[in-house]
């Protein structure tokens, strides 16, 4: 499966960074750096939450993030 990271400056100047194929997983962080590592180490959680309890595709062999 492939994940499309999708990131926006807000105007305070944070970073927004969300992965919009797994709802719910959005970050804020200062850099855009930040925001991606932090996101793409939540949807890993979640993603393996969701194993866990028999929840995901079966389809799931590997993941890749790629920034939009």
């Amino acid at each position: 499966m492939k994940f499309i990271v999708e990131t926006e400056q807000e105007d305070d100047g944070r970073w927004i960074a969300e992965v919009i194929d797994l709802p719910g997983v959005l970050v804020y962080a200062q850099t855009c750096e930040e925001a991606i590592t932090q996101v793409q180490a939540l949807a890993l959680r979640v993603l393996a939450e969701r194993l866990e309890h028999g929840e995901n595709e079966s389809n799931l062999v590997s993941i890749s993030f790629q920034a939009a």
